[in-house]
């Protein structure tokens, strides 16, 4: 499976860093099967610490072998379980992480809405997944240990404007 991950910098080899700010899957190594969605993530990235430039580090995931190997997180959509394991992230609680890696919908800047909405306790829970079904919902991957990062192998990189 190809992923990939956008940054200010090339990533050739990932590194776990702990979250500078409360994350949908909580802190480690994010990527995407998103082509489009990691190039937002690079030109963000790169805007955000004064830059013009970003780039697109590709990596292959051997998915089937992380299923039988790891423990794996998995929504495949915004779920009542992926929601409330995003509020509880994104909120900072400490979650139970024995996950060696979580992939699942990104909560990006229009979900997020919904999700704090939800939060708020303006929408209640069917609401905010009715509203959730109409989005796009681009994927994400998180690599949440050194452990998991082993079944990640780089492959090339691309500057992205």
């Amino acid at each position: 499976m190809k992923l990939y991950h956008g940054s200010d910098v090339i990533v050739d080899n990932p590194k776990i860093l702990a979250a500078n700010r409360p994350l949908d899957f909580g802190g480690g190594f994010y990527l995407t099967s998103n082509k489009e969605q990691a190039q937002k993530w690079a030109l963000r990235v790169a805007q955000r610490n004064g830059s013009d430039v970003g780039f697109i580090s590709s990596f292959e995931f051997d998915l089937e072998r992380a299923l039988k190997e790891l423990m794996v997180l998995r929504f495949n959509n915004a779920t009542k379980e992926w929601l409330e394991f995003v509020c509880c992230n994104r909120s900072g609680q400490v979650y139970e992480r024995d996950y060696d890696i979580v992939i699942g919908p990104v909560a990006d800047d229009k979900v997020y809405s919904v999700v704090v909405r939800f939060e708020n306790g303006e929408y209640e829970l069917d609401e905010a997944l009715k509203r959730l079904k109409i989005e796009q919902l681009c994927d994400q991957v998180l690599f949440h240990n050194e452990k998991a990062l082993r079944y990640l192998q780089f492959e090339t990189w691309e500057e992205v404007r």
